[in-house]
């Protein structure tokens, strides 16, 4: 099996568009936890949300009309966005300045209607989305032949990656952020409004997670209870890259990726085992995370 070329090939694409399509899904995590130091517990029902909410509106949208993948998409990411600017406004931010364990409770409540919205919205049954036009077949990568619309999540993975890079080391936006994450106050002192910018950020990451759901959606089934893998993933990623850095989770999402393709193969009844030792080994060495920093008090 490792003599094989082909084999390996594909393992690590499959690897690669796996790791892209958690990073979609952890940097909204990371900008939330970076920013707002808030455990959000909650990002993984809000995947799952943005899955169903994306099976809903491929399923609404007439079967001829062009783009309906892509527009049930961008939807669910923006019901996702409306729904985090809701409870930022609503509820969030009052516990910005608390402990960590209130923050903890709340992120965990609304995992738990989350569950009971899906419940009584979408029912239990497990569903699915079909690949979109044009994605049903593979492309010939000389190597190997290999799904299109994997491909296409490894591009859009990328893409969003630098995306997001640039817009936190290139825009005012993002040096505004990058300094409501080291000094709040002084933040405010020059006159920023902080909260809103807490609230962008949430709802950035937020539509980050619902995106990311919409994405998966064709190449996973949805189910009840989908979120309790995810965000489990997420915080492993975030963890390994370091927390609060963009280009960690990116890093820890590409690592993650290989190993979950490469554990299925090799040691298929120690996938998981791979994965958290590969966590343990960060946080003996490197608590911090591989690009992460580390804090000083």
């Amino acid at each position: 099996m490792l003599n094989n070329p082909t084999i390996l090939f594909v393992q690590f694409m499959n690897g690669l568009s796996f790791g892209l399509t958690l990073f979609i899904i952890a940097a909204g995590l990371t900008l939330i936890l970076g920013v707002l130091r808030v455990l959000n517990f909650a990002h993984g029902a809000f995947f799952m949300i943005g899955g169903y909410v994306t099976f809903s509106l491929v399923n609404w949208l007439p079967a001829s009309f062009p783009g309906a993948f892509w527009l049930s998409v961008i939807g669910a990411a923006i019901v996702l966005g409306a729904m985090a600017w809701v409870i930022e406004r609503t509820m969030l931010r009052r516990l910005y300045d608390r402990d960590h364990l209130p923050q903890l409770l709340f992120t965990f409540a609304l995992v738990l209607l989350a569950e009971d919205l899906v419940k009584v919205a979408w029912g239990t049954s497990v569903l699915s989305v079909s690949f979109p036009p044009g994605f049903k077949k593979a492309v010939d990568l000389g190597i190997s032949y290999y799904p299109s619309y994997r491909l296409f999540l490894c591009v859009i993975g990328t893409v969003i990656a630098v995306a997001l890079w640039y817009v936190v080391n290139r825009t005012r936006m993002g040096r505004l952020v990058r300094a409501a994450t080291q000094d709040r106050e002084m933040l405010e002192s020059l006159g920023i409004n902080v909260g809103r910018i807490y609230m962008m950020v949430f709802v950035a990451g937020v539509a980050l997670a619902g995106l990311g759901g919409g994405l998966a959606a064709p190449a996973t089934s949805l189910t009840v209870g989908m979120d309790a893998e995810i965000i489990v993933q997420c915080f492993i990623i975030v963890i390994i890259g370091g927390m609060g850095s963009l280009p960690g989770a990116f890093l820890g999402a590409l690592i993650l990726g290989q190993l979950n393709a490469f554990g299925v193969m090799l040691v298929p009844a120690f996938e998981l085992v791979l994965i958290y030792l590969m966590m343990v080994a960060v946080l003996m060495f490197r608590p911090w995370g591989l690009l992460g920093h580390k804090e000083v008090q």
